[in-house]
């Protein structure tokens, strides 16, 4: 299979999956965090979790798991969080991952969860370092729509940091949300209440993302070229999965049949 007819196969993948997810949208949650930041650490640790947020795509309701909210609960002074951070962590990462547990059959959408400096494995994985008993969630259960994105549009479709890019392109609401420098910031200032917000707003964005994907609004610097290439088969195909496109292609047939007989006749 050459490379254009591969990449429309992803594409369709892709598609497909994103329709079976909204199909079953009640089942379907949408997962971001926030933690310390991973690129100036210099000890060697896993970074820090400070919040997680899910989010319910068909009903829109949000559970939210912070370190700020459990020092509320155990009666922590803000300024005393920071001493008290392994405690607190491993608590809100008790609670997401007693969440976990309930929502097996659950399928969870992500924005680049992938590995140990930042996805499930890393929240895993400081988990267990503060002692804790990680719930895993079935890799057929996750899904990154950012590489789905890719799939679909091509690798050009939006600039870099492209979640962010995606918010300007289509007007998203992006109040409280940081970027990763900010983000980065925030914790190093403690300001773990803004990490909160803006790791909420994040959750909404990506679902936002999911939905105009899902319905196919979702604006970008695609060209149609970068999408598909333009070799006569996958041209093929595309009339073929498309009813607008065989239209075009039969009313093309037909010109040039009836231009051949004009000619055959004149």
């Amino acid at each position: 299979m050459g490379e254009a007819l591969r990449r429309l196969k992803d594409c369709k993948q892709a598609r497909a999956k994103i329709n079976s997810l909204m199909d079953s949208a009640e089942t379907t949650l949408v997962i971001h965090y926030s933690c310390e930041s991973f690129y100036e650490r210099t000890d060697g640790r896993t970074p820090r979790i400070t919040s997680i947020a899910v989010r319910n795509l068909a009903s829109g309701q949000t559970e939210s798991f912070s370190i700020h909210k459990i020092a509320e609960q155990k009666n922590v002074p803000f300024n005393q969080i920071d001493a008290n951070y392994d405690e607190l962590e491993k608590e809100t990462l008790d609670e997401f991952f007693d969440f976990v547990r309930s929502h097996q059959q659950s399928s969870w959408v992500h924005w680049n969860m992938r590995d140990i400096n930042y996805g499930f494995a890393a929240i895993e994985h400081r988990y267990s370092v503060l002692n804790g008993n990680p719930f895993s969630i079935f890799e057929s259960k996750k899904f990154d729509l950012a590489r789905a994105l890719v799939a679909i549009y091509g690798r050009e479709y939006i600039g870099h940091p492209r979640l962010e890019a995606l918010v300007d392109k289509n007007s998203i609401n992006k109040r409280d949300s940081l970027t990763g420098k900010e983000e980065a910031e925030a914790f190093s200032n403690r300001a773990y209440i803004k990490l909160h917000q803006s790791t909420l707003r994040k959750v909404d964005i990506i679902a936002n993302v999911f939905s105009c994907a899902c319905y196919q609004t979702l604006q970008t610097d695609a060209t149609w070229f970068s999408q598909y290439g333009s070799t006569p088969r996958v041209a093929v195909e595309l009339i073929k999965e498309n009813w607008l496109w065989s239209a075009v292609g039969i009313t093309l047939t037909a010109k040039t049949f009836i231009a051949r007989l004009s000619g055959w006749f004149s």
